[in-house]
């Protein structure tokens, strides 16, 4: 417990924040990162293993993994948990052929036999529609995560 209360305040001090982004290949995780940033998003590519982006939001430094999403990677994806204060799974609602799989890949990474987001009680979650090319409601997203990790681990003694 004492190792748990001087990693908080270690955090505390830092007000360091790391997110992990996941999600089906082509859903819009590293267009979400550059808009997030200011970067151009007229030419994306796959990503073929992961961006680390670390940018300052509301006095928070983000460190922002965007993991590839190809069938090939969803097996690694476990490997990036370690010392991961929060997760944003993108969906392209658009893709409705593919959101069965982005279902099941979510489900998989929260050991739940769907996505019924009702039913998990072990995690803390939200769902934000926004749009990666307009960047509409991008921040709400950011802001609620930040709220709800900060609430967990950025108390005061």
């Amino acid at each position: 417990m004492v190792l748990l209360t001087i990693l908080k305040k270690l955090k505390q001090k830092e007000r360091e924040v790391r997110l992990l982004m996941l999600g089906l290949d082509n859903a819009g995780k590293t267009t979400i990162l550059k808009k997030f940033n200011g970067e151009d998003i007229n030419t994306i590519s796959p990503t073929l293993g992961f961006n680390i982006k670390t940018l300052e939001h509301r006095g928070f430094k983000l460190n922002m993994w965007d993991v590839g999403g190809q069938k090939s990677l969803r097996s690694y994806w476990r490997n990036y948990f370690e010392s991961t204060d929060g997760l944003i799974w993108v969906v392209d609602s658009a893709d409705r052929a593919r959101l069965q799989d982005c279902a099941q890949e979510l489900a998989g990474l929260l050991q739940e036999e769907a996505l019924e987001l009702c039913n998990i009680k072990t995690h803390h979650w939200c769902i934000q529609g926004c749009s990666a090319v307009t960047g509409d409601n991008l921040l709400i997203g950011i802001d609620w995560i930040l709220d709800d990790i900060s609430s967990r681990i950025f108390t005061a003694d």
